[in-house]
């Protein structure tokens, strides 16, 4: 497991290219200027007394104020407002649209403050009531393209994740062959040995929880998303193995809405960070492991206290990654992990 010093990271998150953003706002600010320019050449005819006179400074400060605010509303709009998209819907809205007006009041007073120190003129109450509005179809216009980018990159990301998927799929399938047991030999075996112990409970129970596990684990193998009281109800059959071997060592704590027990989650989820967080933490008396699952709104978040093992354990690496693929498959969201004070956090979204 790595664990991240970003206070939250969001993995495998993808921007659209500068050059892509770059190139649009300067063809909106050619566009926009042009006018400007075709004036100061006389091409066209002279402004209304209501504006200032065209110039190469005026053309020029147009030119890159419109470039700039063009730019930094497709980026905004783009790529940085997913840096809170762990944000319930309404609050990511709402900011995104106070973000949006409080960019657009602060760029365009800077333009008009810039033009009064650079050209030398004051513009006309007129002009200004025009700029506003140029500013603010601008905004709009950026705000639609920024729009179109994502969801193109999203439909790119989805096929890739789906691709990816299938191919996941496929190995699967040919490990399961190569590794095939047949189920009601590993059952009736199962059967055996607990009669064989049943005067001793903890191995009867035991193996009647590992039998669950097995049973889920078969019966899941078609089912991509299960509802979160099933994970949980398999989860604490894993957990009564893992107790089995650390006993006291081992604790954890369940705080979760009864409310969202019918959300769904990609099979073995949960069962995958716990199994995460053992396999990469010391557990000892001095430093039993302590995991803390709880909901908060429409959130299932597993965290534990970070005590890294003095000896690395044998691993791909790749089980936050591989879960990460399949959440952002299945769900088209992206688990998120965070590292504040000593605590690893995962957060899975449940919508």
């Amino acid at each position: 497991m790595i664990y991240i010093n970003k206070t939250t990271t969001i993995l495998t998150t993808k921007y659209i290219k500068q050059l892509v953003l770059i190139s649009i706002a300067l063809l909106i600010s050619t566009l926009l200027t042009l006018p400007r320019i075709l004036n100061m050449l006389g091409i066209v005819d002279d402004l209304s007394d209501a504006f200032t006179p065209a110039s190469l400074k005026d053309a020029l400060l147009r030119f890159l104020s419109f470039a700039y605010f063009s730019w930094m509303f497709l980026q905004f709009n783009a790529n940085t407002k997913y840096f809170y998209s762990n944000f319930p819907k309404l609050t990511r809205g709402l900011m995104t649209i106070l973000i949006n007006i409080a960019l657009y009041l602060a760029l365009i007073h800077l333009f008009f403050f810039l033009y009064s120190k650079l050209v030398g003129l004051s513009m006309p109450a007129q002009e200004k009531g025009l700029a506003y509005f140029v500013y603010f179809i601008v905004l709009l216009i950026t705000v639609f393209i920024a729009r179109i980018l994502r969801y193109q990159m999203s439909l790119k990301e989805n096929m890739i994740a789906q691709e990816a998927l299938k191919q996941q799929s496929l190995q699967n399938e040919l490990m399961a062959l190569k590794n095939q047991v047949n189920p009601h030999f590993l059952f009736n075996s199962l059967n055996s040995l607990s009669a064989l112990v049943k005067e001793n409970k903890d191995a009867t129970n035991f193996i009647n929880k590992l039998s669950f596990m097995y049973r889920y684990i078969l019966q899941s193998s078609e089912r991509d998303l299960v509802s979160l009281e099933e994970e949980l109800q398999f989860l604490k059959s894993y957990i009564h193995l893992i107790k089995t071997r650390y006993r006291s060592r081992f604790n954890i704590n369940y705080n979760i809405d009864e409310n969202l027990l019918k959300k769904e989650v990609p099979v073995l989820a949960l069962q995958l960070l716990v199994e995460n967080a053992v396999k990469h933490n010391e557990i000892s008396k001095e430093h039993p492991l302590s995991i803390c699952i709880y909901s908060d709104e429409t959130y299932i978040i597993i965290e534990n206290e970070i005590r890294p093992r003095k000896t690395l354990v044998a691993g791909t690496g790749n089980g936050l990654v591989n879960l990460n693929k399949r959440y952002y498959a299945l769900k088209r969201q992206h688990i998120s992990i965070s590292n504040e004070n000593n605590i690893f956090k995962v957060k899975l979204s449940l919508n």
